[in-house]
């Protein structure tokens, strides 16, 4: 058996004098020409300088022309707004949330889910104007139902407090306008619209509700507000602008640090504060709000 095997030939391996031929089919690895790896870009920046160095998105994300992009642009933003707002609408029709509750959860969604949508729009001169015209929209709503030449009881009861339809005419309405100037003046360059908008959305917002559970402890100035409301304005305003900043500067629309933390956290509390004054329940704190959150920013960015 063993003779047998010593007699099989192995013809399929090469001899050494054929490894040169061999050789001659593989390609050198070559150290000064870039490899697969050297083109594999870095996942995390490395710099802070990163987000000014990247492409923003295309001007033309949905078609080559960039006014028909921005128009395509503009009906996905209003389908997704004004789903949010049918959303709340049927919520409110069958009583799913309290009528508070419920008018506060539109108020904290509309404006931050709009936000999110800014990044679709193209980086041409109209691009804020087509994406203001969906608040644009809303404060003509607004204006019509609060005037009383349109009945929709389903808007009303979600958006007032007493379930009066004048009542659109105020806190609702700035609410719109003040999404619509930060879209048209400001737009997803500036902190200024992402201050204005997280702390009128996410920080108002949160106020009330926060301050509704949790606030036995008034404030010595105005026993409408309470502590517990005040912080949970300054915080939910403040992390909801740093969670837009990381957003936009992901996209390349601005650039992140610590400067604008800082600056964002001065804008917050500075605005809780104001909020929390009994001027401001006088006014209207959806006027009030941004309207400081404006100034401020103006001073700190």
């Amino acid at each position: 058996m063993i003779k047998s095997i010593n007699n099989i030939k192995f013809d399929s391996i090469p001899s050494v004098s054929s490894l040169p031929l061999l050789l001659t089919h593989f390609t050198p690895i070559s150290h000064s020409s870039p490899t697969f790896l050297s083109k594999l870009k870095p996942i995390f920046p490395l710099t802070s300088s990163t987000p000014s160095r990247r492409n923003h998105p295309s001007a033309t994300m949905f078609h080559h022309d960039p006014f028909v992009s921005d128009f395509v642009a503009t009906g996905i933003s209003g389908v997704v707004a004004f789903s949010c707002l049918g959303l709340f609408k049927e919520t409110a029709k069958r009583g799913l949330f309290d009528q508070k509750l419920n008018r506060k959860l539109v108020h904290i969604t509309i404006g931050l889910v709009f936000m999110l949508c800014w990044p679709l729009f193209g980086n041409g001169r109209w691009a804020p104007f087509y994406a203001a015209f969906i608040p644009g929209v809303n404060i003509l709503r607004m204006f019509v139902i609060g005037s009383g030449i349109l009945k929709d009881e389903a808007t009303v009861k979600s958006m007032s407090r007493f379930g009066d339809y004048r009542e659109l005419l105020r806190g609702p309405l700035y609410y719109a306008a003040t999404i619509t100037l930060a879209s048209m003046i400001y737009w997803r360059t500036s902190p200024i619209s992402i201050a204005a908008i997280c702390n009128l959305c996410a920080g108002d917002g949160m106020a009330d509700i926060v301050g509704r559970r949790f606030g036995s402890e008034k404030l010595p100035y105005n026993k409408n507000k309470s502590y517990a409301g005040s912080i949970a304005m300054a915080s939910a305003g403040f992390l909801a602008s740093i969670g837009y900043m990381w957003y936009f500067s992901s996209f390349g629309y601005m650039e992140g640090g610590w400067s604008k933390v800082i600056g964002f956290l001065v804008v917050s509390v500075i605005t809780a504060v104001v909020e929390s004054h009994p001027i401001s329940t006088d006014l209207d704190d959806n006027l009030t709000v941004p309207l400081t959150s404006i100034l401020v920013g103006s001073m700190v960015f």
